[in-house]
């Protein structure tokens, strides 16, 4: 069993903007009644203050108000009526930003996630961020989960290889968000270029 260390709470108190890179390479973990289950983030989206896209634009609503409390606290919601997102609540409490986690590489529990997600290629468990709550059984239950708490029912933990596992799976791509009306110019997703694991491919910079 590997010795899994969630990240601390102060990693996420920076902007969304800075944490959502910085997310690639650490492990999406979700404790379940059959064992654990995910793998290494690949793939994730930004929201910010001021960004008409984000949740939190209008203000504290029921649907919301995890984004508004403490850094660190999974937000999930619904969307198209049947399919959930997970994300990972950033800065200080009152301040609404958040990262959205868009995938993750498959490395625990791909026999258990295969019953809920029945796919050919391992690849398509979790390309998207409907196909890894689906595939982790991520739901609305989950909302203000604490992800720095390894006992946990979801949590998010340190990669101490996070350096190579980068290296191995190529440089960090930034580009456009994906499926939005609003906003849809800003370079505010990034994934690893090497991972066949990424839901989405469009390049407009690319980092080291």
């Amino acid at each position: 069993m590997r010795n899994f260390k969630p990240l601390p709470r102060g990693f996420y108190e920076p902007s969304a903007k800075v944490v959502a890179p910085a997310l690639l390479g650490h492990w999406l973990i979700r404790n379940t009644p059959s064992g654990l289950c995910g793998g290494p983030i690949v793939e994730t989206e930004a929201y910010l203050v001021g960004d008409p896209a984000c949740h939190g634009a209008p203000g504290p609503t029921a649907r919301n108000r995890v984004m508004f409390g403490e850094p660190g606290h999974a937000y999930v919601y619904l969307i198209y009526g049947n399919y959930f997102c997970m994300n990972v609540v950033c800065q200080p409490p009152g301040v609404a930003e958040a990262v959205l986690i868009r995938a993750v590489e498959v490395a625990l529990g791909e026999e258990s996630m295969r019953k809920r997600r029945p796919v050919a290629a391992p690849r398509n468990l979790t390309n998207g961020p409907g196909k890894l709550c689906l595939a982790m059984d991520i739901d609305r239950g989950l909302d203000g989960v604490d992800l720095c708490d390894v006992h946990s029912p979801l949590y998010v933990a340190r990669n101490p290889r996070v350096a190579n596992f980068r290296k191995e799976r190529g440089s960090v791509v930034i580009t456009t968000r994906v499926g939005l009306t609003k906003a849809a110019h800003l370079a505010l997703r990034f994934y690893l270029e090497g991972s066949a694991f990424v839901s989405h491919r469009r390049r407009i910079g690319q980092s080291d």
